[in-house]
């Protein structure tokens, strides 16, 4: 079964808000990111709403026929939105004013009882939750002991290595080659399986990068929004996103 792809179209709704108007309009990317054959469409509604806002997740959640993933902070308030538009899954992360892009994982251990109410409150509201963590044995242990069922492995520091940036997988047959960042994903998804979490990634993938982490044995679902977008502005975003398919379909399937 081929991995699939959430796309992130939270800099869509950078670009409209850098004029203050309307276009381009969130919603009609998650029309197209369909028309290329997303499985998803992620969002990242923040406290400080420097891209997504109440309104795209509302509109997004009454109009697409995909999954909607809501990544969010730990926040009363963003819980609150949650409930009421009651997305397909939320997935739990940390979020500072200053950063550029998440910049790590959710500290499931720091923040155990945190981590612990904001999921029954979700869960109890029928929204299925993910906790975006780092690839580390006991940052997992704590998000299955909080009562997580998915985590989602941040990608960041493979996808800052060498060989994150060097391996491509536009050829076919290209040889697995792991490195020390493609190890710690590997095993932190082994042994997330072993906890029965099923294991979704994402941060900093491209496509010169992703089919390293497509070929992850038991990897559900991978998330991408920087270099699809990116690369929508030369090809549109149909293309885009059928062109990420295509590596992660590729790749998965010669698992």
């Amino acid at each position: 079964m081929s991995v699939k792809l959430g796309v992130n179209i939270d800099h869509v709704a950078t670009l409209r808000n850098a004029r203050g108007g309307m276009e381009p309009e969130p919603v009609l990317a998650a029309a197209m990111a369909e028309l290329g054959g997303a499985d998803a469409i992620t969002i990242h509604l923040r406290e400080d709403r420097r891209h997504i806002r109440e309104r795209d997740v509302m509109l997004i959640r009454g109009t697409s026929k995909l999954p909607l993933n809501l990544e969010m902070a730990c926040a009363d308030e963003i819980i609150d939105i949650a409930v009421k538009a009651k997305p397909n899954m939320c997935t739990l992360v940390p979020e500072k004013r200053e950063e550029l892009t998440t910049e790590g994982g959710l500290d499931a251990i720091a923040n155990f009882n945190t981590l612990e109410r904001t999921l029954k409150n979700l869960t109890d509201a029928g929204i299925e939750v993910s906790v975006f963590v780092d690839p580390d044995r006991e940052q997992i242990l704590h998000c299955s002991r909080a009562g997580a069922k998915y985590i989602e492995l941040h990608t960041g520091s493979y996808a800052n290595s060498a060989l994150g940036h060097e391996s491509s997988y536009w050829e076919e047959d290209k040889p697995y080659t792991p490195n020390g960042e493609l190890t710690k994903l590997t095993l932190a998804a082994e042994y997330a399986q072993e906890l029965g979490l099923i294991v979704n990634a994402g941060h900093g993938l491209n496509y010169q990068n992703t089919g390293e982490v497509a070929r992850i044995k038991g990897m559900n679902e991978l998330n991408i929004g920087h270099s699809i977008i990116t690369r929508a502005v030369f090809v549109g975003l149909v293309q885009a996103v059928k062109d990420m398919k295509e590596v992660i379909n590729r790749c998965s399937a010669a698992i």
